[in-house]
């Protein structure tokens, strides 16, 4: 998610966020094409690598993402295998710290998962913010609460989350824009002979040269060596946010989330939230690997 830079530079810092101010008026060079599923553990353990992009590089590129469907990593035939869904899962969230309760395929499996993905499309409806707000909330509803986000109740629970509105959003989840919008991205993921999920694939607008593709999940050096390469010069990264304005921004966030954004250990982090925790800024939300953190307004 790439955000105005000026809410998220601290005051002492003026100059440059005028700077990125007049940076965000302007058309960015790089489009970021990133091809999920709302489904997919390893799509939700890139979600520390795409915020430290933005925090870093946000005033360089806007990211576009496209729901693709199941793929190799989530194929149909998965879905009669709740097992093997729930060692995938599990597997991903040792390894990635990005907390993913594989017990959902036996307790709660998703019976549609299409429906999911086009609840993401009705979503944009109301602006790319939207949608972006929106998966977020799926993800967290499914990984870290093991919700059927197939379910309208669930779905409709999300849109409250992300701050949409509701009834538009539930009169928008079955309509042919939303189908269309679905489709688009379908043929899209075909065009762009995407196989894999996560897939990233920068484009930089300006130059008109051909996208690289990035398939599956890789360390965050590797995204920021792409992004230099099509950038075709080596920025400097912007100033990191303070940490409460960052925990503010996205309102529950990950100990890897945090840890990977302010290149501190894990040990760090939880030392930080736990000060934090105690002067009752945040609360801790349990999850079965690693922790997360849900910022009190």
């Amino acid at each position: 998610m790439s955000w105005n830079q000026t809410e998220l530079t601290s005051s002492n810092h003026t100059n440059t966020s005028a700077n990125y101010s007049y940076i965000d008026i302007v058309q960015k060079p790089i489009e970021i094409f990133v091809f999920i599923d709302p489904l997919c553990a390893e799509c939700w353990s890139l979600e520390p690598y795409l915020k430290k992009l933005s925090v870093e590089y946000g005033r360089f590129f806007t990211i576009r993402q496209i729901v693709s469907g199941q793929l190799r990593a989530l194929n149909t035939d998965s879905f009669d295998k709740p097992r093997k869904l729930k060692e995938i899962w599990e597997r991903t969230a040792k390894r990635t710290g990005m907390s993913c309760d594989g017990d959902f395929w036996i307790e709660n499996p998703v019976s549609y998962p299409w429906i999911a993905s086009l609840a993401i499309k009705a979503a944009e409806l109301q602006g790319k913010k939207a949608g972006m707000l929106f998966l977020r909330k799926l993800q967290e509803n499914l990984f870290l609460k093991k919700q059927n986000i197939s379910d309208e109740d669930v779905l409709l629970q999300c849109a409250k989350e992300a701050k949409l509105d509701v009834e538009e959003f539930e009169r928008d989840l079955f309509s042919s824009s939303a189908k269309k919008a679905y489709q688009c991205d379908l043929k899209l993921t075909r065009e762009m002979e995407v196989d894999y999920i996560p897939t990233i694939v920068f484009f930089n607008q300006v130059a008109e040269e051909e996208g690289i593709k990035i398939s599956g999940l890789y360390p965050y050096e590797i995204y920021e060596l792409v992004l230099k390469e099509i950038l075709q010069r080596t920025p400097i990264p912007s100033v990191k946010p303070p940490l409460e304005t960052f925990l503010q921004y996205y309102e529950v966030v990950g100990t890897k989330e945090i840890s990977v954004v302010y290149d501190w250990s894990l040990a760090k982090t939880e030392k930080e939230m736990k000060k934090l925790q105690f002067q009752q800024v945040v609360e801790k939300i349990p999850a079965k690997y690693g922790s997360f953190w849900k910022y009190n307004f």
